[in-house]
């Protein structure tokens, strides 16, 4: 009878544990819901993320370049034409000097075909053009005939670019803008008051150039009602260069028109 008194005594000492630890562990429960409830209360709300940034717009593209090739006839052994007190060779440099200054001033770069009294054959002077790949070649002549400016583009037909270019028929390609860069010349010299002469003729140097290209040949100046002006006159020397840097100009701004 003691001895079940004793076991029963031991149970409900075993069941005294087992609420203490039950309790126990209720609590440390109780206590980890609550800190998880105010881990999840006080927790940053979740970034929005940012749309995509606008693609950014290419950077237009730059002007094309514009280059003028000057191109003084003859030269060294070959004087060209006897004016009334120089050579052609000599006017002809003078003139394309003259020119590239005025050019150069105007923000138009410029290669010259020479910069001396040297010979220079018309193949040369074709390959200087090509390989500067030019928008404009004006080939500088004189002559003490007709009166004002004479402007001359090839003679050969208008035929389509070809893969591989023909040497001295290149200019087939380019005939419609050369004939498009002579009207641009012809109504800046009318508008200085030159009489102008528009023709097409065979061009040795001009017939290989593939770029637009004009031979431009100066005369004196027969106005009728005024006074003659010789090929030697400083100031008709610069009213010459004066009106074709301002045609070039113009035809800078063609180019560049889409």
């Amino acid at each position: 009878m003691g001895a079940v008194k004793a076991g029963t005594k031991k149970l409900s000492a075993n069941r005294g544990d087992f609420r203490l630890i039950f309790a126990v562990l209720k609590f440390a429960l109780f206590i980890f819901v609550v800190l998880a409830a105010e881990a999840l209360v006080t927790q940053a709300p979740p970034a929005i993320p940012s749309p995509p940034a606008a693609p950014q717009p290419a950077p237009a593209p730059p002007p094309p370049r514009f280059l003028v090739v000057l191109d003084a006839a003859h030269g060294g052994d070959n004087s060209g034409a006897r004016l009334n007190s120089q050579p052609e060779k000599a006017f002809t440099l003078a003139l394309s000097v003259r020119l590239r200054s005025l050019l150069a001033a105007r923000g138009i770069q410029v290669i010259t075909t020479r910069e001396s009294d040297s010979n220079l054959n018309a193949i040369r002077r074709a390959e200087i053009a090509n390989h500067a790949n030019a928008q404009a070649c004006l080939s500088l002549h004189a002559t003490e005939s007709g009166s004002g400016v004479h402007l001359f583009a090839s003679s050969l037909p208008p035929a389509p670019p070809a893969r591989l270019t023909a040497w001295k028929t290149a200019q087939a390609a380019w005939v419609t803008r050369s004939l498009a860069l002579a009207g641009v010349l012809n109504s800046a010299l009318l508008h200085a008051g030159f009489a102008v002469t528009l023709g097409r003729t065979a061009l040795p140097e001009v017939d290989s150039m593939a770029c637009p290209a004009i031979a431009i040949e100066v005369a004196p100046d027969h106005s009728p009602g005024g006074a003659a002006t010789d090929l030697d006159d400083p100031g008709y020397q610069a009213r010459v260069a004066e009106a074709l840097a301002a045609a070039l100009l113009q035809w800078k701004t063609e180019v560049r028109q889409p």
